[in-house]
């Protein structure tokens, strides 16, 4: 089964959310921006892929149509770790992380799901995971910064059934806030994006003692920091997070290999696709680290996170970007369901491909 086209796809969706306008990366959002990869071959089957999209599409994208294409299109789709492999080596020059990596990561995935439905097996059983059929998931909420928006939105996840909330702000009082709304029971994490110097975070995360955090994640600038994140969880009890600007496996094993770092999380477009995911999903096992992936997306990437929760069935949470989409790619799978749980897809590949009509609807590139 040989490689015929590989298409890169943009597609814009509007959405919700509870709080005020916001964004990250410098940029308001009021749209999801994704990059998807359809992967067209001689058999007659299509894979789909997702490329780390947001304000980094327009070089993914480039990469893609200019580099990888032209490498990829007339090898064969069955052999991933050779083609994959020989693709890494020959553009590790451009950067082995940022889009050139965002690119082979949307690639791998799209091969991994031909793999899938050329076997006729969801992703999950022909890589040999268990029979798991769920996973918590976790509301990964936007940054709202004002407590009161904070505390709303989280009032209103614990009501709609998540068990555990992320927030993604910067200051205690807006911790506070979401404690005091969301009470003892419900799981609270904290990703404050790499903001502090090792000083600043040790002040932070004294005053974050109280609040009981799950998970305290990327507190220190910059996130590849081993020692100084080491050092600050000798001096405070709170779990460390981190991973997700990882560029690859091989940067994994760092922070794998660090005692202090409890919770790793490899994000499936970022980091090399599945293959990649797969080695960072080992680490963690010999290393005894938790595997909490980052997924903020809805897409491909989406659907290859959650085949990964049956691979990995100690995986404890699925994070899910808390907002309502306009309309989405795979309708109803995928969904939260009322117990704070999403069923892992069991048709053939990834689970689910993408919904032609929504695509057309909202595609912009």
């Amino acid at each position: 089964m040989k490689i015929t086209s590989i298409e890169p796809i943009v597609v814009s969706i509007p959405f919700t959310h509870d709080g005020p306008t916001t964004g990250f990366a410098g940029q308001t959002w009021s749209k999801l921006e994704y990059l998807l990869v359809k992967v067209g071959t001689d058999a007659g089957l299509t894979g789909w892929g997702e490329s780390f999209g947001y304000g980094c599409i327009p070089g993914t994208r480039a990469i893609l149509q200019q580099q990888v294409a032209p490498l990829a299109v007339g090898r064969y789709a069955d052999d991933i770790a050779g083609l994959m492999g020989e693709l890494k080596k020959t553009l590790h020059v451009f950067g082995r992380s940022g889009p050139v990596q965002y690119a082979l990561s949307g690639l791998d995935i799209a091969l991994w799901d031909l793999a899938g439905k050329r076997a006729g097996l969801p992703l999950h059983q022909l890589l040999g995971g268990s029979r798991r059929e769920r996973v918590n998931a976790y509301a990964s909420k936007l940054r709202l910064s004002e407590p009161r928006h904070v505390a709303d939105a989280c009032e209103k996840a614990a009501r709609r059934g998540f068990r555990g909330i992320k927030l993604h702000e910067v200051t205690v009082e807006a911790v506070a806030a979401a404690r005091d709304a969301v009470g003892p029971e419900v799981a609270l994490m904290l990703d404050t994006n790499c903001p502090w110097s090792p000083a600043e975070a040790a002040h932070y995360a004294e005053q974050l003692l109280a609040h009981r955090l799950a998970w305290l994640e990327e507190p220190i600038w910059p996130p590849d920091d081993v020692d100084n994140l080491a050092t600050l969880r000798r001096r405070f009890p709170i779990p460390l997070a981190t991973g997700e600007n990882a560029a690859n496996a091989w940067a994994f094993r760092a922070l794998a290999a660090a005692p202090e770092l409890d919770i790793l999380q490899p994000s499936i477009t970022k980091v090399g696709g599945i293959s990649e995911f797969l080695e960072v999903g080992a680490l963690c096992g010999l290393h005894g680290r938790e595997l909490v992936p980052h997924s903020p997306y809805f897409g491909p990437g989406y659907l290859a996170t959650l085949q990964m929760a049956a691979v990995f069935p100690a995986m404890p949470w699925f994070e899910y970007l808390s907002v309502t989409l306009e309309r989405a790619l795979f309708g109803d799978i995928g969904s939260v369901d009322a117990d704070g749980s999403i069923a892992i897809p069991n048709a053939p590949g990834l689970g689910a491909d993408p919904d032609l009509e929504t695509l057309q609807r909202y595609r912009v590139a």
